[in-house]
């Protein structure tokens, strides 16, 4: 393995932090219990939802034409340095937060949100310049995997940290929780310096006098260009539907475990587990796709969701948690990594980080839906469960359209 293959999947287990602890867990925790104390389970839901979506427009919006713009020599690497810093500043302001505090929490987070999506558009986009064809669905799922090992680190010292606070001279879990957004920050950064080190773009398009005007041009040209890839934007279309039901999971987990009665500690718990499973998990979704192909992993994965959403309407206990969190560990890391390894085969090199904006406005675009769904169908019938069962309708939708998804033909155009 090369030193920029290295460096490339360390950064998943730097910016695998944020997405546990800031997206997944111990944040939502303090937005329900403490920045949002005086809503109802159900408010405070939609709003967590309402949050998640508005920083996904935001970023879905930019990743486009950043995405063209950095496909001039040199400027991927700046704008990722850029999205990074960002999101590791927001990500440590979150400390700052204060009880009823939730409008200013979710500005935060939309920032800390903003930044790690963003970085992602160049991050993925940098794997056709780290790793050759045939080893990209493999490089992919180390990625994935090793992310989701290395992020339990931070999480754990975070979460003896919030649950022995007294240990730790902290007063109330609250300054233990503010110190955790902290150490995420660091460890995001940290990690992430092989990354600004050793990973380069290798593939530009020409250089341009006028960058900004080219890239407009660009971009526009590129749409009109539509029907030349008919089978890629065929799977960004399935990739809409079926990764917005996983982003949502994994985004709304931690409220829907609240809703339904699971104490707080377990609920961290059971998080912990989900990444300890995916982990070998990631990894054999990337043997198998050079056996059975990625696209039909993807539709496996997409199957056990499928799976998942009809266990959680009729969750009643604890350990029927616990079941869902082994399935959902056992696909999350392969559908992700497969999917932005399939991509990354079908995009022009020199033209990647472009064509990976719109893969991210693709997925931008799906978290909006999903987070909005299950608030609305929970405040409507009362019962968070109607709400994640109607993620059911975009596994099956998105399951539909990656069947028609001709590789053969994807791969040609």
């Amino acid at each position: 393995m090369t030193k920029s293959e290295r460096s490339w999947i360390l950064y998943d287990c730097a910016n695998s932090a944020q997405t546990l602890i800031i997206t997944t867990t111990i944040l939502p925790i303090f937005f329900k219990t403490y920045a949002a104390s005086e809503m109802t389970d159900e408010q405070s839901t939609f709003w967590w939802g309402l949050g998640n979506t508005a920083a996904a427009i935001i970023v879905a919006i930019m990743a486009p034409l950043l995405g063209a713009f950095a496909d001039h020599k040199g400027v991927k690497k700046r704008l990722f340095t850029l999205f990074l810093i960002g999101g590791v500043c927001s990500t440590a302001a979150l400390s700052f937060v204060s009880e009823g505090g939730w409008e200013l929490c979710l500005v935060i987070y939309g920032f800390s949100t903003i930044g790690f999506y963003g970085a992602v558009v160049f991050y993925d986009s940098f794997l056709v310049d780290v790793a050759e064809r045939d080893r990209m669905d493999w490089i992919s799922s180390l990625g994935f995997a090793w992310g989701y090992v290395a992020s339990t680190i931070p999480y754990i010292v975070c979460m003896v940290l919030i649950s022995k606070y007294e240990t730790f001279g902290f007063a109330s879990p609250v300054p233990a929780t503010r110190t955790a957004f902290i150490i995420t920050a660091v460890w995001w950064f940290i990690l992430s310096i092989p990354m600004l080190r050793n990973v380069e773009q290798k593939y530009h398009v020409p250089t341009s006098e006028h960058p900004v005007r080219e890239s407009l041009g660009r971009l526009a040209q590129t749409i009109r260009d539509i029907p030349q890839y008919k089978q890629l934007f065929l799977f960004l279309l399935a990739f809409f539907l079926y990764i917005d039901g996983v982003h949502t999971i994994y985004k709304m987990a931690i409220a829907f475990g609240i809703d339904v009665g699971i104490d707080t500690t377990q609920l961290m718990l059971i998080l912990l587990y989900t990444q300890i499973v995916a982990f070998p998990f990631a990894i054999l979704y990337g043997k198998l796709a050079a056996r059975f192909t990625a696209k039909r992993m993807i539709l496996f994965g997409i199957g056990t969701y499928f799976i998942v959403t009809v266990l959680a309407y009729n969750i009643a206990a604890s350990w029927h948690f616990w079941a869902l969190a082994t399935l959902v560990g056992t696909a999350q890391g392969g559908i992700q990594s497969l999917s932005r390894s399939f991509y990354g085969k079908l995009v022009p090199k020199e033209r990647s980080a472009q064509f990976f904006g719109f893969y991210d406005i693709f997925g931008k675009f799906a978290a909006i839906l999903g987070p909005v769904m299950v608030g609305t169908f929970g405040l409507i019938f009362g019962d968070s469960r109607a709400g994640v069962f109607s993620l059911i309708v975009l596994f099956v939708a998105g399951g539909l359209l990656l069947l028609k998804v001709d590789e053969g033909k994807a791969a040609a155009s």
